[in-house]
């Protein structure tokens, strides 16, 4: 019996000790495009877009600094949000300095001006070397340890609410249409990631009218922890009928000093009830823009740095966000 005790106490001395597995989520700053590298609690690694070409391989090589800093050796899957040179352009010189394993996107562009044709057959390049999955809204990735269900992709939204959402909204009545956007943009993959009981957002560069769909006149996204504003912050994207139903703790702005975060965006943001603080990449120049306070900024000057911004969640909804710049967190807990 005192064995058996002896037994039991080492193995709960031996659980205590073992470190929590958390989520963590890092916003590179690809000044204005988008580069989010994604490490699971079971190691796997998900980047959400690669930044854009040129700039000396400017992107790729921030991209690799959150990889060391992560201990990524692989990206286990590429995701693709759209085709525009600010989220595809890196991936071509990514490739050269780490390997992909599996990319994911919605298979071809519907723009086919001479730019965006040089910037897909260099992706399709690289793309061929890999697995390949074109995910349909619906489907989940197949990581583990997380969910992260696709919500739109192609064109297409969401038919039927994910796990914990479906509540009517009622702000769609005032959610008024915008003209079709015809772009890349409005097919953009978008994703739910659920880890327990955090849940993150991120619509890439999704517009107004996509997002309508998928919160009127249910909400089937749910309400979310942290919110990666879609398009940068531009005042195309992220309507309040969105935001109210998404009622984040957090918002992660991936803006430049100039692009995106237009005033409007800001203040929507400024505005929302439930939203504790909003993180910047960038701090933005743009004339009538309301940027937070300079802690929640991680790059004041454009160019000059290149810090990201980190999120860490563990199992039970709290997280944290730390500024790079100046190596400071500030903890969250779930919302309800």
């Amino acid at each position: 019996m005192r064995r058996f005790a002896l037994t039991l106490l080492c193995l709960l001395l031996s659980a205590a000790a073992a470190p929590t597995k958390t989520l963590n989520i890092y916003f590179v700053d690809v000044e204005g495009g988008q580069s989010t590298l994604i490490v699971t609690p079971d190691g796997q690694s998900l980047l959400v877009d690669a930044g854009w070409p040129g700039f000396n391989d400017r992107d790729p090589e921030r991209i690799m600094a959150a990889a060391r800093d992560a201990g990524v050796t692989q990206i286990d899957y590429l995701l693709v949000t759209h085709f525009h040179g600010d989220h595809v352009g890196g991936v071509p010189a990514l490739a050269r300095r780490i390997p992909i394993k599996t990319f994911v996107d919605y298979g071809a562009p519907v723009e086919s001006g001479p730019e965006m044709l040089e910037l897909v057959k260099a992706y399709d390049l690289v793309r061929q070397q890999g697995r390949q999955i074109h995910p349909k809204p619906g489907d989940r990735l197949p990581l583990t340890g997380v969910e992260v269900d696709i919500v739109s992709a192609g064109g297409a939204t969401l038919a039927k609410p994910l796990s914990a959402a479906g509540q009517p909204n009622p702000e769609c009545a005032a959610f008024d249409r915008h003209a079709d956007d015809p772009s890349e943009n409005a097919r953009a993959i978008g994703f739910r990631l659920r880890f327990g009981n955090f849940r993150f957002v991120d619509l890439g560069d999704l517009t107004w009218n996509m997002e309508r769909q998928l919160v009127c006149p249910n909400n089937l996204l749910g309400r979310v922890d942290a919110y990666l504003v879609a398009h940068h912050g531009n005042a195309d994207s992220s309507p309040p009928g969105l935001l109210s139903a998404l009622r984040p703790i957090v918002a992660i702005l991936d803006n430049g000093t100039t692009k995106g975060g237009a005033p409007e965006t800001f203040a929507r943001l400024h505005q929302l009830p439930d939203l504790q603080d909003v993180w910047q990449l960038n701090r933005s120049t743009n004339q009538g823009a309301q940027n937070f306070g300079d802690p929640f900024i991680a790059n004041l000057e454009a160019g000059k740095t290149g810090f990201w911004l980190k999120l860490a969640a563990s199992n039970d909804g709290t997280f944290s966000v730390t500024n790079a710049r100046t190596g400071v967190s500030k903890s969250y807990r779930p919302a309800p």
